[in-house]
């Protein structure tokens, strides 16, 4: 019996070819074949997906180790601010805010792209840190139909570097500080 080597049917001694799949088992002279062609490494397809799965999961591991390993943690990372309430610091460019108005108004200062929101009557005051700011805009609108002046000043370092107001109805008023 002859084992043939791409199948593994068990021949008859005298075949020259193989019964179940027409391998040539037997050389022009009748000498048998030998039953392996390389010396290499026969895997199966099934083996060969296993392999592949197991690099790229190793690959992705080492990835996810090297991405974690450089990406800087919370206290040392220029993006993001924490704050545990115990510290407060001074502002390198303090500016402060005042809104002056006999009744109920309405105000949004600030960076022009970052504006805080901040109603009141009467004298209202916010301090704003705009150290790292290039202008402060402020306005205020008047929330009744009084006719006394609202007027908004921007101070620094408590001093008036800004100031607008308005006398009419309903009337609002702004200031666009570049420093």
């Amino acid at each position: 019996m002859v084992k043939c080597p791409r199948c593994g049917y068990e021949n008859s001694a005298s075949s020259t070819y193989c019964d179940n799949c027409a391998y040539l088992l037997t050389d022009q002279n009748g000498n048998r074949l030998n039953s392996r062609k390389s010396k290499g490494w026969r895997l199966g397809v099934a083996k060969k997906i296993i392999i592949v799965m197991f690099i790229i999961v190793i690959a992705l591991l080492l990835f996810s180790f090297i991405y974690n390993t450089t990406q800087p943690d919370n206290e040392t990372s220029l993006n993001v601010i924490t704050d545990d309430g115990n510290n407060h610091h001074v502002a390198s460019y303090p500016y402060t805010a005042v809104v002056e108005y006999n009744g109920y108004w309405y105000g949004k200062m600030g960076d022009p792209n970052y504006l805080v929101e901040q109603s009141g009557s009467g004298r209202g005051k916010m301090l704003l840190d705009c150290a790292a700011w290039e202008r402060v805009h402020i306005e205020a609108q008047k929330q009744d139909s009084n006719d006394g002046p609202l007027t908004i000043k921007l101070y620094k370092n408590d001093q008036v570097v800004a100031e607008n107001s308005t006398t009419a109805v309903g009337g609002s008023v702004s200031i666009n500080y570049n420093y």
